[in-house]
């Protein structure tokens, strides 16, 4: 159970963990498996609350969802549920798939959703949905669909979210009919599209890419391989090796090289920043170097932007996180929480509308908040490794969303947690 509130006296971290599934080939590979034509098998240990809130809209849809210790067995919807309601907690990957999925599945379908993400942008997903035979009963969370998603040719921005494109990419083999989307503006974080195109492959469906989006011919449907391994999470096991390049020597094991995901940039930005790092197949280790700031665009990979932040914490010099103007609409605004979380914890760091610097000066310690973000609270935690004085961390408790274990890893490393505190 993690508490509320946890003190973290500074250390060096040492030793291996193994990287838990990442969330966003989970949330991709569960979705795919319940539109298939029989059951898969999911090989992955452990989950998240974000994973858990697809897991339960999947199953209120109609699938069978067994969870064991080692994998998630689904078996696919074969009679929809007639307005099923969809609760996706506080994860946007969830609702952003869903919406095209249930509305591709489902005549009609109940969502709703807690903390910020009624606030989080889904106008331009809604909009195009509406254009495609489906209705809204009000502009954000709570709300019900009715009608089931068309074929057809679909106008998205690329540039506000990605998962406005997986989740239609994901949606649009359902109905039929040859589709087509078209990117209005550039598009951002690609390499999370790259991860549902490749699911999307396993599963049989084709996808062609054009000069202006993506393809999708008729006439297919999901057939499932039968069993399918989730790529380890290199989006939560940056964080693991950032800790690495502050103080000690960490390895996160199961991290391959290859994988489509975007956040294995971690390793050419930390060497980058002067850490030492080693990858022997898909084990990374990092230890200390001369940490010297630079300028490191964030566009592709926001979601490494607080882990980075703590290292930059010190460095030698300033470093420049630029092209991060949607960061503010993630569980937090991420570029003010940072440059808070900085200066909390004794350094100094300003935001500009879209970059935010980051002043080496070190860090003491002192007492911060998690703004209700997982990744806050893992930035915090990773800074209290080069602090001079414990770090006290409210709201510790959001580090479920993602990584529900991370407090325990920490602890594997040699971290000293204490989580009685008055």
């Amino acid at each position: 159970m993690i508490t509320d509130r946890v003190s973290i006296n500074p250390t060096a971290l040492r030793g291996s963990i193994a990287a838990i599934p990442s969330k966003s080939d989970a949330h991709r590979l569960l979705i795919a498996s319940a539109l298939a034509d029989r059951p898969t098998k999911l090989i992955m240990r452990g989950g998240s609350e974000d994973i858990s809130a697809t897991i339960g809209c999947l199953r209120a849809m109609g699938a069978h969802i067994e969870q064991r210790e080692d994998c998630v067995v689904v078996n696919p919807v074969t009679v929809p549920e007639y307005t099923p309601l969809l609760d996706c907690g506080e994860s946007g990957s969830t609702l952003r798939f869903m919406l095209p999925v249930s509305a591709a599945v489902c005549k009609r379908a109940a969502f709703t959703g807690r903390g910020r993400l009624p606030q989080r942008p889904i106008g331009e997903l809604c909009g195009a949905m509406s254009e495609g035979g489906v209705s809204f009963s009000a502009d954000h969370l709570p709300f019900e669909t009715n009608g089931k998603l068309r074929g057809g040719v679909y106008r998205l921005p690329g540039g506000i979210s990605s998962q406005y494109i997986t989740g239609m990419l994901l949606a649009l083999p359902c109905t039929g009919e040859d589709s087509e989307i078209i990117l209005t503006d550039t598009l951002r974080s690609a390499a999370y599209v790259d991860i549902t195109l490749g699911v999307m492959e396993r599963f049989g469906v084709e996808v062609r890419r054009t000069d202006s989006g993506f393809f999708i011919p008729g006439g297919q449907r999901y057939v499932s391989p039968g069993e399918v391994e989730v790529d380890g999470d290199w989006s939560n096991g940056a964080f693991i090796l950032c800790m690495g390049a502050i103080g000690g020597s960490v390895t996160v094991t199961g991290l391959h090289p290859d994988s489509p995901q975007g956040d294995r940039a971690i390793v050419e930005l930390l060497r980058r920043m002067g850490a030492n790092v080693s990858v022997d197949g898909s084990s990374v280790t990092v230890t200390p170097g001369k940490l010297t700031g630079c300028e490191i665009d964030i566009d592709a990979t926001p979601d490494l932007l607080p882990a980075l932040a703590a290292v930059a914490a010190f460095a030698e010099g300033d470093t420049y996180f630029v092209n991060g103007a949607r960061l503010r609409i993630k569980e937090s605004d991420r570029l003010t929480a940072c440059a808070q979380l900085l200066r909390d914890l004794g350094g100094a760091a300003e935001e500009t509308a879209d970059s935010l610097i980051v002043h080496g000066t070190g860090l003491t310690g002192g007492g911060t908040h998690g703004h209700n973000d997982h990744r806050m609270v893992m930035a915090a935690a990773i800074a209290a490794v080069g602090c001079t004085e414990p770090v006290t961390i409210r709201g510790a408790e959001a580090v479920g969303k993602s990584y529900p274990g991370f407090f325990e890893d920490y602890r594997l490393l040699g971290g000293i947690i204490s989580d009685n505190i008055e």
